[in-house]
Order: structure tokens, then C-alpha cells, then sequence
């Protein structure tokens, strides 16, 4: 390895620095001739000390927006999922909010009725747009029977028509195959439901052109036809209509029951000798209407 300082001359120039060096220090303690030139010295270094510090600066910058902008992404992710989460909490909230009204007003239901009762949910729906029927939990095992009514919280829902060991085949009061004997509340009257394959309406038949009917008037069950109980309540009278040309009114009324959207119903009553027998045996439309009328 080469010396770095050679000779004589080097040596001189070193100590002479040195010496220079110190004399600069000694200065600057005592007296204040070396601090203008340090603040001028200072002041064109700093522009210097400025470009020097850019560098670290944009480094530092951009190290805390890809920090930032990673949290920040994150967050919003777990912020997204926890939104979603209470969004389906919200949602399970207002069903079972929902459900415990029904339940409630099933409940309600139920105090009012004198025979035994047995609470049933609807499992099923026949895909058939031209019988209107549901399938329930419950069958022969449960005391089912065909014939057995069905209501909801609203009033009369239908009537069994099948029945198998776990099931029953429920067949609604708007099927075109059924038929209730009804009575209206205000005046005594008398009449048959029918069914017309509509989820929202019953043709009202047999009623005079000079028969005291109104709209708004409840019809509930008469218990003539020997199959619902008396009193239950059917349907309302939605408009009544005079035909000169007809003997008869043109009447049509609205179920009570919530036939498109309950899920939980009261099966009324308790199978006979007679009535426990009647399994697995398929409903057609005369049985239905037979059974009423």
C-alpha cells in the first residue's frame, strides 16, 4: 500500500492544515468575526442540503400514501364485510319480527276457538296454477283428517283433502273446486262462497236482486254444510253488482286469510271413528263441495 503523504512537503502541508484548523476552531469560541462567515457559508449550503434532502423526503411520502392507501384498503374491505353482516342480521331481525307477529296473532287466534286446535307450518305449495292447495306438517300421526279446517290468524284458510302419515294436502277456500256455506254477520243471510282460482277473490252465488247485502259486509262459516264450525270468518264483501238481466246479484268478496303469505295455521278439531279412516285418499271437486254443502 502506497503512503498517502510522501516526503517532506506533504508532511509540512498536513501540519499546516492542522494548525489552520485548530486556529478556526479557537476563533470561532472567542470571537464572532467567524460567525458571518459560518451564516454565509450556512446560507449558500442550504439549497444544497435542501436538494440533498428531496430524495428521503419523496421516499418517505410515498412510503406513507402506499402504507395509507394498503390501511385504507383494508379497512374498507373489513368495513364492507361488516356492513354485509348486519345487513343479514338486520334482515334475520325483521323475519323473526315478522314471524313472531304471525305467531302472536295466531296465538290470539287460537283463545278464540272452542274446539282443540293443533298448530301446523306450511311446507309445500302445489306448482299447479289451477289448484290452489298447500302441504302442512302434519298427518295421521298428529290426529289429521280429511276434511279437517284450516285457518290463520285472518280466519278460514280451507280444508283437508289428503292426508299421509307425517303431511296433509290442504286444499285453500279460492280453489274453483270449493264451496263454504256462509252467513253474513250484519243480518243472518245466507249464501255459498265458491272458489274461482283467484288468490284474492270468492264469488258470492245464490243471492237475490232483492237481498240485503252490502259492501264491507263479513261473511263468516254457517256451519250448514256440517264441515267448518260456526262462525269463523271467510270473507269481506268487495263490490255487489245488479244485472236486470239476471236473477241473481253479481257479488264478490275477499278472503280474510292471508292465503299468499301465511306460513304457520290452525288445524280445528280432532278426528272421529269415521274421520280418522279417511288416509291417502285424494280429494276430487265434488268432495270438496259436497263436504260444504
Amino acid at each position: 500500500m502506497k503512503p498517502i503523504f510522501r516526503g517532506g512537503f506533504p508532511r509540512l502541508s498536513l501540519l499546516l492544515l492542522l494548525l489552520g484548523a485548530f486556529s478556526l476552531v479557537i476563533a470561532d469560541l472567542r470571537g464572532d468575526s467567524t460567525r458571518t462567515v459560518r451564516t454565509a457559508i450556512s446560507i449558500i449550503l442550504t439549497p444544497v442540503q435542501w436538494l440533498v434532502d428531496i430524495p428521503t423526503g419523496v421516499a418517505d411520502d410515498i412510503s406513507t400514501v402506499l402504507v395509507d392507501r394498503a390501511a385504507l384498503i383494508k379497512d374498507n374491505n373489513q368495513l364492507h364485510s361488516n356492513s354485509i353482516l348486519l345487513e343479514k342480521k338486520v334482515q334475520q331481525m325483521m323475519m323473526l319480527r315478522a314471524e313472531n307477529v304471525r305467531l302472536r296473532e295466531l296465538l290470539n287466534a287460537s283463545s278464540k276457538v272452542d274446539e282443540k286446535v293443533l298448530l301446523a307450518e306450511l311446507i309445500g305449495v302445489n306448482p299447479d296454477p289451477f289448484q290452489h292447495q298447500i302441504i302442512l306438517d302434519k298427518g295421521s300421526e298428529d290426529g289429521i283428517f280429511v276434511g279437517q279446517p284450516v285457518l290463520d290468524a285472518g280466519g278460514v284458510m280451507g280444508q283437508v283433502v289428503e292426508v299421509s302419515l307425517y303431511t296433509n294436502r290442504t286444499m285453500l277456500v279460492t280453489d274453483g273446486r270449493h264451496a263454504v256455506p256462509v252467513e253474513v254477520v250484519r243480518n243472518g243471510m245466507r249464501a255459498i262462497a265458491l272458489g274461482k282460482g283467484s288468490h284474492g277473490e270468492l264469488d258470492i252465488t245464490h243471492v237475490t236482486d232483492n237481498a240485503d247485502i252490502r259492501v264491507g259486509d263479513l261473511l263468516v262459516t254457517s256451519a250448514l254444510g256440517g264441515r267448518f264450525p260456526y262462525g269463523y270468518p271467510l270473507a269481506k264483501i268487495v263490490s255487489v253488482e245488479r244485472d236486470p238481466s239476471r236473477k241473481f246479484m253479481i257479488v264478490k268478496a275477499k278472503p280474510a286469510a292471508r292465503l299468499d303469505n301465511s306460513r304457520y295455521v290452525l288445524m280445528i278439531g280432532e278426528a272421529g271413528p269415521q274421520q280418522s279412516t279417511n288416509v291417502l285418499k285424494p280429494a276430487t271437486a265434488n268432495t270438496a263441495t259436497a263436504g260444504n254443502l
